[in-house]
């Protein structure tokens, strides 16, 4: 029996120069496009968007600065997400950090890419042991055992 879970990716061409890879899920079940990000050391959503998914949505601001996504002094804060899916992988009660992605959006909008809902780092990767397979275009992420 597979105990893991394989969700499309989809590569995103940033003009010849790179891929990015996306992957669809949901937040509070409602459908969501988020990026990978190896390099992202925790998950981030903007706070803006990230709005349009959770009703009465209670920021916590973060101590300290947060570094990243293309600057270096950035004011984060953290939220609770109750259901969030990466294809069918069910997560709940998720600490996420709103952190500013509009520079992104901006760079998406004018490349023409889909919108994106949020960026999945480090520590879902890391903690859902995920294998980014490029041939067959497929993320696979191990859950824990029940």
């Amino acid at each position: 029996m597979r105990r893991y879970i394989e969700v499309p990716i989809q590569l995103l061409d940033i003009e010849g120069d790179g891929f990015h890879i996306m992957v669809r899920g949901t937040i509070h079940g409602k459908e969501a496009s988020f990026l990978i990000d190896t390099g992202a050391s925790r998950s981030v959503f903007d706070p803006k968007t990230i709005s349009t998914f959770i009703d009465n949505l209670q920021f916590e601001k973060k101590e300290g600065m947060t570094a990243g996504v293309g600057s270096s002094d950035l004011e984060s804060s953290t939220f609770v997400i109750d259901r969030l899916s990466i294809g069918a992988l069910e997560i709940t009660d998720y600490e996420g950090v709103a952190l500013d992605l509009g520079n992104i959006h901006e760079m998406y909008g004018n490349l023409h890419l889909p919108h994106i809902d949020g960026i999945i780092g480090g520590d879902l990767l890391h903690q859902y042991k995920a294998v980014i397979n490029y041939r067959s275009k497929k993320l696979r992420l191990t859950p824990p055992l029940s």
